[in-house]
């Protein structure tokens, strides 16, 4: 909004060409106001169908914009309006995987940052353990915006030292980090944290690549009522009452029929109450977490669950395998439970990115429970 009239026309006149690309960014961040509507604009505007005869509202005379090339770039698909979306060819784009991180900062960014600032490569050496923990517990991104101003702040304070007088040379290691930026700001969540009863750990992916999220569950004297907390999204809220409704309709199966149900309130919590968690890929964790408690048996803390359940027990497939799949190696988990139509996304992986790993493909709730939970009862007899 706000963007000169006949904008299109002006970049075709000023290029001089009637088939040049157009870029145009943050597709996903355009809004309606009282000025008008930008996505009812591009409509025409991106259509193949259309454009041929794409008329500017200020200038009024016909114009051919078929051979036009235009690249759209987007965050989240979501906000884009479905009308709109349906004109776009969608590609996908990863985030960086860490070990792309550390050569891209070698290569490129560390370059680039003492150059900017001044610094010959012999005054500041950037240690690649030191790179790795900037990148693991300073920034938390699937792109590269933060790493970069994060060893951009690193080269100011060196410059500085070295304007005011200093002539050592500086290196920068993980003990040193500290003094540059600061305290870590992020913690990894570790696998340790499963080894209790009603603790799962689940894959899931988020706008900055996959996560380990860990989802508690714990029972109390009540009156059958499931408390939701951990700022959970309308989808995995639906999610867990589905789980709470399965594991009630097979109290026996399970080996839970004597709980008195109607006695008892039931809280499920995600930590990090903080960060707004939604999406539907975490049904199976969530039912496991729930037999975990009802029965008393451990989660083994070697494995991560994914998938969505149905109310009769069927897992369904999820997104963002290979997200998940890097997520549960940085957490030093290498057994990760699948839907089973989600064979073909592992299949289609690079092999470095499956080396090591072990994946146990379900189609059904009850086959994860003999995987993820460890025989017998917590308690000692």
């Amino acid at each position: 909004m706000g963007a000169l009239p006949g904008r299109i026309i002006q970049e075709i006149k000023r290029v001089g060409a009637n088939n040049p690309v157009f870029i145009l960014d943050e597709v996903d961040k355009i809004g309606a106001d009282f000025r008008g509507d930008p996505a009812s604009a591009l409509l025409e505007v991106l259509d193949p169908e259309q454009n041929n005869t794409f008329a500017d509202h200020y200038i009024e005379v016909p114009f051919d914009l078929s051979k036009v090339m235009f690249i759209t770039t987007a965050n989240i698909l979501d906000p884009i309006p479905p009308a709109l979306r349906d004109r776009m060819e969608v590609i996908e784009l990863p985030g960086y995987l860490d070990e792309e991180k550390l050569k891209i900062a070698r290569q490129f960014l560390i370059p680039k940052q003492l150059d900017g600032h001044g610094l010959k490569p012999s005054r500041l050496r950037f240690k690649t353990d030191a790179i790795e923990h900037i990148i693991s517990r300073y920034t938390r991104e699937a792109g590269l915006r933060e790493l970069e101003r994060t060893i951009g702040k690193i080269c100011r304070k060196v410059a500085k030292a070295v304007a005011g007088g200093d002539k050592r040379i500086h290196v920068v290691t993980v003990k040193s980090l500290r003094k540059y930026l600061g305290a870590v700001k992020f913690f990894p969540e570790t696998k340790e944290r499963t080894a209790e009863v009603g603790v799962v750990a689940g894959v899931v992916w988020t706008r900055v690549g996959g996560e380990i999220i860990f989802i508690e569950a714990t029972k109390m004297r009540g009156a059958k009522d499931l408390q939701l907390t951990g700022q959970l999204g309308d989808v995995l809220q639906e999610s867990a009452k589905a789980a709470m409704s399965y594991v009630r309709s097979r109290a026996d199966e399970l080996g839970i029929g004597k709980t008195n149900f109607g006695k008892i309130d039931v809280h499920i919590h995600i930590p990090s109450g903080a960060i707004p968690k939604d999406g539907p890929s975490a049904g199976i964790t969530l039912a496991t977490a729930l037999v975990s408690l009802f029965t008393g048996r451990k989660v083994r803390c070697d494995v991560a669950l994914t998938g969505e359940l149905t109310l009769r027990g069927k897992v369904l497939p999820v997104g963002g395998v290979k997200e998940k799949i890097l997520a549960a190696k940085r957490a030093g988990i290498y057994e990760i439970i699948l839907p089973k139509n989600n064979r073909g996304d592992i299949e289609d992986l690079e092999q470095h990115l499956v080396e090591g790993m072990t994946f146990h493909y379900v189609d059904r709730i009850e086959q994860v429970f003999p995987i993820a939970l460890v025989n017998g009862p917590a308690e000692a007899k």
